[in-house]
């Protein structure tokens, strides 16, 4: 499965069954090396920049190569306004892992990007502000409360208030 195999060399364990999927990943994820998007049954470029935020947090570096769209690589300059350390040419990122992510205002140009810029955050110290939400609406509805329900502490703007 090319979705799981950079999870497992960064160090995570998989388990899997009809009623679910399980993750648990280090104290420190390692490196995965690189990725190719592919068409299926390759690695699919949806979840490609989830991956290079992976990759910001682990230790190493680790390349994504973008082989399906060209403007992919969107929500990078979002990243490293976060302290991740990328670098790209043409359909190609190198991700040098940082120890930490620090919370930054940030903007989503497109769907997948955006909710990469949400998973950022989630794992970043401090505050961040993710702009461009209609973005991610169209792909994840209430994601807000999915990741509340996981633990996590985010909300939306007019919750702060009303």
């Amino acid at each position: 499965m090319p979705v799981v195999e950079p999870f497992e060399k960064s160090g995570c364990r998989i388990a899997q069954d009809e009623s679910g999927i399980w993750l648990k990943a280090p104290e420190k994820l390692k490196k995965f090396g690189m990725i190719r998007t592919m068409p299926y049954p390759g690695f699919p470029t949806d979840s490609q920049a989830d991956l290079a935020v992976m990759a910001s947090v682990a230790q190493g570096t680790s390349t994504v190569v973008e082989n399906i769209f060209e403007s992919r690589f969107k929500y990078v300059g979002e990243l490293r306004k976060m302290g991740a350390q990328i670098r790209t040419e043409n359909r190609v990122a190198v991700i040098e892992g940082v120890s930490r992510l620090s919370g930054a205002r940030v903007v989503s140009h497109d769907l997948r990007g955006g909710s990469a810029l949400v998973v950022a955050a989630l794992c970043a110290e401090g505050t961040t502000v993710v702009d461009g939400i209609h973005h991610i609406d169209r792909g994840y509805e209430k994601i807000e409360k999915q990741l509340v329900d996981l633990g996590a502490e985010i909300f939306r703007k007019e919750q702060l208030n009303g």
